[in-house]
């Protein structure tokens, strides 16, 4: 099945986005869930690009902002038990108050523990990741961030990934 990944994309932003090189992805890179989802420990990963205020920098917003076409290739490390007076917002490409008033906008961490108390999953993971949506290059997304973020949601015993891209 073919994905229109530009559909919801003004044409002028469209356009563009079509005639740009990219690598084609053959097959499809899931894999099944290898126990009942009432037992699986399940994990968030959104590309809304926030963090912990104080607990780690944020995103390089300056250099972003001097180079536009540059999105932070990095990934924040977010706890289960977020609140919504912690989270930092920076992204420049996203409405940035929807996620000052509403977290689970972009990470559905409340909804994920409702999840966990009505037995729909057996359990949170003990930590989440965030990462900049906005990537023109992905070799770092490919190379360090994207491999070091699926040996950690490994290390923590995760068996599925709610991924949230905005």
């Amino acid at each position: 099945m073919r994905v229109d990944s530009f559909r919801f994309l003004p044409p002028s932003l469209r356009a563009y986005f079509e005639t740009r090189p990219y690598d084609a992805w053959d097959g499809v890179p899931w894999t099944r869930l290898g126990r009942p989802l009432a037992a699986a420990t399940v994990a968030l990963v959104t590309t809304a690009g926030i963090n912990v205020r104080g607990a780690e920098p944020p995103y390089d917003y300056e250099r972003e902002k001097a180079e536009p076409q540059w999105g932070d290739p990095t990934f924040r490390t977010l706890p289960p038990d977020l609140r919504q007076e912690e989270v930092q917002t920076g992204h420049l490409h996203i409405n940035n108050d929807d996620l000052e008033r509403d977290i689970d906008v972009a990470f559905p961490i409340h909804r994920l523990r409702e999840l966990e108390a009505s037995g729909a999953i057996g359990r949170v993971a003990p930590r989440h990741y965030s990462l900049m949506g906005f990537q023109m290059d992905l070799t770092a997304w490919r190379e360090v961030s994207g491999p070091e973020v699926a040996r950690r949601l490994a290390a923590d015993g995760v068996d599925a990934v709610l991924l949230t891209p905005v």
